[in-house]
């Protein structure tokens, strides 16, 4: 059954990446919080003209580096995905969706049971789905830049 995270990581990392905003989509929230400073500058005459400017934009910049903090590391014995990890010996058959067909896998085909870590600046997604009786989650869906890469270590395992 997958599990949060609390401790180190467990064996030798045999993958790992950061699912990080790229800086291409940095613009258009940076615009949007310098919009909504001047909505609050242009509401609140009083405050000091750069202190809504600054909050607003240091909340945007915030939660744009906590949609990219997401990892998708593999070791020895486990696939770890964000914060969620299962043990590589209940990893079963694995499937990639290139960008064209993820929208079926993450739409009308998913099943509303299964671990879905998907970012949707990150094109490809992998499917693995779980040999675990015990676990209710089918399978796990989850964004990486390197599907081939997974894929191998994971059928590997």
């Amino acid at each position: 059954m997958a599990k949060s995270v609390s401790a180190a990581v467990q064996g030798t990392i045999r993958y790992s990446e950061r699912l990080y905003v790229p800086w291409w989509n940095w613009p258009l929230p940076l615009i949007g919080g310098a919009l909504m400073g001047a909505t609050i500058d242009l509401g609140y005459p009083g405050l000091r003209g750069w202190l809504p400017y600054v909050v607003v934009e240091a909340l945007v910049v915030a939660i744009i580096l906590a949609l990219g903090k997401a990892r998708v590391r593999i070791t020895d014995t486990e696939l770890l995905v964000g914060e969620a990890h299962i043990p590589l010996e209940f990893i079963g058959e694995v499937e990639i969706f290139d960008r064209e067909h993820k929208r079926k896998a993450l739409g009308r085909d998913a099943d509303p049971a299964a671990f879905v870590a998907h970012r949707g600046w990150v094109g490809p997604v992998v499917r693995a789905r779980l040999t675990d009786p015990d676990d209710p989650t089918p399978y796990w869906l989850f964004s990486t830049r390197k599907p081939e890469r997974v894929a191998e270590l994971l059928r590997q395992a």
